[in-house]
């Protein structure tokens, strides 16, 4: 069976720098397809500049800044005028009630601003700052206010560097290395402790920071709470397995 070729036209398209009669910063490159027609062009940059498209006139420029031709025909396809890449497209904005002129689209400083005194403010009800009083006045007092800094360090002042001690959860005993604060894991005062057995998280180092020295995962860093300090020697670990 004979098969049919079928030409496929290709969607030709060139790359504008457009450019807007009260826009001075608008300046982008856009593609168009050359058989998009003058009409669907200024549906395109209304779209981009606010200019409607009854009141757009586009003119066409070459890219040493010869004018082409003035785009009046909106029937017509952009092929027809030949563009190549790198030519300029010029908006130019005939209505002078637009939406564009007057510059205020560009510089904020020209426009109205609205105020509010501070009397006024303060007594509106759905402000930001009465959301945010409302937030501070629900933050539960968790850790804080359970262990005060004050409490943690009348806590640390029976543990000191080298005593034997046992760590809840799990009565893990061991000897402590470290008693400080420690900013990156958080406010107030932490134990570091070297566990006799490998119980541990780390070697002393946590978030790049060395507390203490010991080896690996034998190392924990915990609140002061949770640390015992007395006469906790070694278990045997073979203390289990006697009659």
């Amino acid at each position: 069976m004979a098969s049919t070729l079928q030409k496929i036209e290709v969607d030709e398209a060139v790359l504008l720098r457009v450019t807007h009669s009260n826009l001075k910063t608008f300046n982008p490159d856009i593609r168009f397809s050359l058989q998009l027609t003058v009409e669907a062009m200024k549906e395109k940059l209304w779209k981009k500049c606010g200019t409607s498209v009854n009141s757009m006139h586009l003119e066409l420029y070459d890219d040493v800044r010869n004018k082409i031709a003035d785009l009046t025909d909106n029937s017509k396809l952009l092929g027809f005028y030949s563009p190549f890449d790198g030519f300029r497209l010029h908006v130019i904005d005939l209505d002078p009630a637009s939406v564009t002129s007057g510059g205020w689209l560009e510089d904020t400083s020209l426009v109205e601003k609205f105020e509010i005194s501070e009397e006024a403010y303060n007594k509106r009800g759905d402000t930001f700052r009465k959301y945010k009083e409302k937030l501070t006045s629900q933050v539960p007092s968790t850790v804080e206010a359970k262990t005060p800094d004050t409490d943690m360090e009348d806590l640390c002042a029976n543990i000191k560097v080298g005593s034997r001690c046992e760590v809840e959860p799990g009565a893990k005993r061991g000897v402590v290395k470290f008693v400080g604060r420690a900013e990156p894991l958080g406010p107030g005062f932490w134990v570091g402790v070297q566990y006799d057995e490998p119980l541990g998280k780390h070697d002393g180092m946590v978030k790049w920071v060395r507390y203490f020295q010991c080896p690996p995962s034998h190392g924990g860093i915990v609140r002061p709470e949770k640390v015992k300090v007395g006469d906790y020697p070694e278990r045997d670990p073979f203390e289990e397995d006697e009659i």
